[in-house]
C-alpha cells in the first residue's frame, strides 16, 4: 500500500484561522472490530469524527462513548437520538451548541437523521453536520435539500458536512451536494477514491463538503497513513473512511 503525501496536521494560524482534520466514517453500528476501528480513528488524528451507523440501541452512548475514549475523542453530539448520525471530536474543539434531527419518516423505511453542532477552533467558528442518507433515490434527493437548507439556517459563514450518502458522484443528490458546496475530494484529491467496499474498493459512496469559503488542502481515503493497516481497515467496517484537512478562516 503506498504511502501517501503528508496531509497537513492541526493547528491554529497567527491570523485566527484553524487548520483541522474531518474524518467521515460508517462504523455499521460497532458489530465488526471495535480495537481495529479506534486504531483506524487515532492514527488519522482528527479534530473532527462524522459518524454515521453509530449504536442506536440498547446501551448506545456507552458503546459510543468507549470507541471515542479509545480513539482520543469525545462525544460532541448525535447517535440514537439523530437515528444513527453522530459527531465525536478532540478537546481542542469548543462547542457552542449541538442539535439531533430527525428527518421525515417515510413508511417502511429506516428513520434518518443528521447530527449537527457549531465549534470554535482558535478563532474559526464551524457548523458541523453528519448524515446517512436514504437507499430510495426520491427520499434521498429530498434528504439533500434538507441538508443544504439545514447548513443554511445554522447561522454560521463556513460548514463541513460528510456522511454515507449511498450514491455515487454522478448520481442527482451526490450532484445537488456538489453544486451547493464543495466536494472535497474533487477539489483536493489526496490518498485513496473509494469507500465501498473494504474488501473490493470500487465506489465512492461516502464524501466531505464544505462550504466555498473553506480551504480544502487534501482529502480521500488514508490508505497508506502511517498506523492505518490494510488488515485494520478490512476488520473495523464495511466503509472506508474520508480525511480531509481544511482550513477554517477566522470569523
Amino acid at each position: 500500500m503506498p504511502t501517501p503525501p503528508p496531509l497537513p496536521m492541526s493547528r491554529t494560524e497567527p491570523d485566527g484561522s484553524a487548520i483541522i482534520r474531518v474524518l467521515s466514517y460508517n462504523i455499521r453500528s460497532m458489530r465488526d472490530d471495535t480495537a481495529a476501528l479506534a486504531r483506524v480513528i487515532s492514527a488519522c488524528a482528527p479534530d473532527l469524527v462524522l459518524v454515521q451507523e453509530a449504536p442506536r440501541f440498547f446501551r448506545w452512548r456507552k458503546k459510543l462513548a468507549r470507541l471515542a475514549a479509545a480513539s482520543g475523542q469525545v462525544i460532541l453530539s448525535g447517535g440514537g437520538t439523530a437515528a444513527g448520525p453522530a459527531i465525536l471530536c478532540t478537546l481542542r474543539a469548543t462547542v457552542e451548541r449541538t442539535e439531533d434531527v430527525l428527518l421525515p419518516l417515510t413508511p417502511g423505511l429506516h428513520r434518518r437523521g443528521f447530527a449537527t453542532a457549531v465549534v470554535r477552533f482558535g478563532g474559526a467558528r464551524l457548523g458541523v453536520l453528519s448524515c446517512h442518507l436514504s437507499l430510495r433515490s426520491d427520499e434521498r434527493y429530498e434528504q439533500g435539500g434538507m441538508l443544504l437548507d439545514r447548513l443554511a439556517g445554522m447561522g454560521v459563514e463556513h460548514a463541513v458536512a460528510g456522511g454515507d450518502l449511498n450514491e455515487r458522484p454522478d448520481g442527482r443528490t451526490f450532484r445537488r451536494l456538489a453544486e451547493g458546496l464543495r466536494d472535497c475530494r474533487t477539489a483536493a484529491p489526496w490518498g485513496g477514491e473509494y469507500t465501498s467496499t473494504p474488501v473490493d474498493p470500487h465506489q465512492r459512496i461516502d464524501a466531505i463538503f464544505a462550504t466555498k469559503g473553506v480551504e480544502v488542502l487534501g482529502c480521500g481515503v488514508p490508505l497508506g497513513l502511517p498506523g492505518v493497516t490494510e488488515g485494520d481497515l478490512r476488520a473495523a467496517t464495511d466503509h472506508l473512511p474520508v480525511l480531509g484537512a481544511l482550513r477554517v478562516p477566522a470569523a
